[in-house]
């Protein structure tokens, strides 16, 4: 799975890649600091179900900090985008082109209104976020129907002499967008037009419903800390799903840590220090952080990450075991995975993703918690604890 984060330039997409991922990248005031994409491990953070079962487990590809299990998936900070990036302005539309295999965007704004269309420091309140929202849509979908209108009168032919269904045909030229024919299907549904008679409008229009459907977008409103954010926030959520946050508080919260100053886990609503000789700078920075998450209830970071990992693109959390009893896999390791996994998802999907042999050699599941035998068209739950048996 992979999200990537959008934005313009210059709003703190890199402080919150920082912040996500704890890796450290060029962060400065000023536009296009980020030049190359930058890749890293981010996670979502879920109630692990150790606690029920009273065990201590040993994760292998995920962590568990008390009782709470971080699952990892893969976060690209993508440069900055200007107005016209699509025609090449600025640093052009590779960013958007390295946001093709994204699952789901982030969309990081500055929330204050601190920064202008351009990505330069202003006054805040002076610059309006929702159009700074409005616009990245709009490149993003220009973008994509420049894609889609390519050669789009050889396609209209080909539908119209009943060659290939539209669907195939947008399917294959879209195929390295992670963009599924299903998903085409169902954008098409109320299209009344036959293809031979689409205009440039029509095609923006397609794109702009197909990007919304294949790749849903969560607006991070960073800055949150600053005053004039709030009222912004505030019309940014009558828009769009958007949740406040500060990447910088992250940060710092995540530096502390490390250096044993907090203790303090990505999400919590509150920190406790553990060094009891800090200077009055660290005091004050920790304080205004303090009054932040009393304020908002978390930097918010990890809620940007859970939302639209688990809320957007709907994934639930599956745990394979080979021994029921010990709940290890066959080397003893207790509960040592956790996937995650699409809701409506089955049994046989599991083992698929567990490994193609044992999908191809599925016999059973058997449901750990109740002990009962499922077919491979079990429809997978939340916290599920599942044994795949394969013949030999």
């Amino acid at each position: 799975m992979q999200i990537g984060l959008l934005g313009k330039t210059n709003v703190g997409k890199s402080t919150f890649f920082s912040a996500a991922t704890e890796l450290v990248v060029p962060i400065a005031n000023h536009p296009f600091t980020t030049i190359k994409p930058n890749v890293g491990i981010t996670y979502v953070r879920v109630n692990c179900v150790c606690k029920e079962f009273k065990v201590k487990d040993n994760p292998i590809h995920s962590i568990c900090i008390n009782g709470n299990r971080f699952i990892p998936i893969k976060l690209i900070d993508i440069a900055g985008l200007v107005p016209g990036a699509h025609k090449g302005r600025g640093l052009g539309n590779k960013f958007l082109d390295d946001a093709r295999q994204a699952d789901a965007l982030i969309h990081v704004i500055d929330a204050a209104g601190a920064t202008d269309s351009e990505g330069r420091s202003c006054a805040a309140g002076s610059n309006d976020p929702l159009e700074d929202l409005k616009f990245v849509e709009e490149e993003f979908d220009l973008w994509l129907a420049s894609i889609i209108s390519k050669d789009w009168s050889k396609i209209a032919r080909e539908v119209e002499h009943k060659i290939k269904k539209l669907e195939e045909l947008l399917a294959e030229k879209l195929s390295g967008l992670s963009i599924r024919e299903e998903l085409i299907v169902d954008v098409l549904k109320n299209t009344k037009k036959k293809p031979i008679e689409w205009d440039e409008n029509d095609i923006i229009s397609f794109a702009k419903r197909l990007r919304m459907i294949s790749k849903p977008i969560v607006v991070a409103a960073n800055k949150a800390d600053i005053k004039q954010a709030e009222i912004n926030i505030q019309r940014l959520k009558e828009y769009t799903l958007a949740i406040p946050c500060s990447a910088e508080a992250e940060l710092l919260l995540k530096l502390a840590s490390k250096k044993g100053i907090i203790e303090y886990l990505a999400g919590d609503s509150k920190f406790t220090i553990k060094d009891t000789n800090l200077t009055k700078e660290q005091m004050a920075a920790l304080d205004k952080t303090k009054a932040f998450l009393d304020k908002w209830g978390s930097t918010g970071i990890q809620d940007v990450i859970n939302t639209i990992v688990l809320k957007v693109l709907k994934m639930i959390v599956v745990y394979p075991v080979e021994d029921v009893e010990k709940l290890s896999d066959k080397k003893g390791n207790i509960l040592p995975d956790a996937y995650l996994m699409k809701e409506g998802s089955t049994a046989k999907d599991l083992a698929y993703t567990i490994h193609t042999d044992l999908a191809e050699n599925f016999i059973y599941a058997l449901d750990v918690r109740n002990k009962q035998r499922v077919g491979a068209d079990y429809k997978l739950k939340n916290n599920d604890i599942i044994q795949i048996v394969a013949s030999r």
